[in-house]
């Protein structure tokens, strides 16, 4: 998409609206509609007269301390059947393998350039991982994403590749040439690992959930500090629940 297309969309009142909805952090309670205005660009006058349209709908709560994400969004979020779905049939996988290790266990999806996080089972070690349910993260420079990366159509890689590999860590991956080569390894292993790309001091081993045609349709892994775990000894049990995962969304799809 053109820049100019983007700048069109962002400028329509939906796009206002959308704006102002993903102006909320994670933590945030309420939030001022000058705080709204200054963290989106959007004017304090237009940002007060949509927010109060999308209260109407429930979208959002309005407040004597602000602006809350309202029920209508959650409502609505619980209809978004494929992670929905996707979470019901790895529960069971995921739960085992939080138990068999103790460590923290994501399940994410590909969106874009991005990872999401759909799943996540909090470890009993060690600091805490700085993901969350909803968030996301770059690709590149996870272990999820990079699984994902592996399997995935050559246009989505080029997505990533020409929006810019960033730095994040002094151990990111921002080579071209050298991300496209472990990616291939990891295709052929079957998991992926990352060491202080994404986050300093986290270490995480991660693989692909695979449809009937082997796409990667989502991706688990096991994360945790980086001095403690052993991708490479914890690979064959994250392997066994994301294959356990692919064949129960096969038996889920069957007629």
């Amino acid at each position: 998409m053109r820049s100019t297309e983007r700048d069109d969309r962002a400028n329509s009142v939906l796009g206002r609206a959308f704006t102002l909805l993903t102006a909320f952090r994670p933590g945030d309670g309420a939030v001022s509609i000058s705080e709204m205005s200054r963290r989106t660009g959007i004017a304090k006058p237009t940002a007060h007269r949509i927010l109060h349209q999308l209260r109407e709908w429930g979208a959002v709560e309005i407040g004597d301390d602000g602006v809350r994400v309202g029920m209508g969004l959650f409502e609505l979020g619980q209809l978004a059947r494929r992670p929905r779905d996707l979470r019901d049939a790895a529960t069971p996988f995921l739960t085992d393998l939080f138990g068999a290790t103790g460590e923290t266990v994501h399940l994410a999806v590909a969106d874009g350039v991005e990872v999401v996080y759909v799943a996540k089972l909090e470890g009993r070690r060690g600091p805490a991982v700085g993901s969350r349910v909803g968030g996301r993260m770059p690709a590149y420079c996870t272990g999820v994403g990079k699984a994902l990366l592996a399997h995935a159509p050559p246009d989505q890689l080029r997505g990533v590749l020409a929006q810019g590999l960033v730095r994040r860590t002094p151990r990111t991956v921002v080579a071209p040439g050298l991300l496209t080569k472990e990616l291939e390894r990891i295709r052929r292993q079957g998991y992926a690992e990352e060491h202080e790309e994404s986050t300093p001091g986290i270490a995480c081993v991660a693989a692909p959930v695979l449809d009937a045609d082997g796409a990667a349709v989502a991706a688990v892994s096991i994360t945790g500090q980086v001095h403690r775990i052993d991708t490479a000894r914890l690979a064959p049990a994250v392997r066994t629940a994301a294959l356990g995962i692919s064949r129960s969304l096969g038996a889920r799809d069957a007629p």
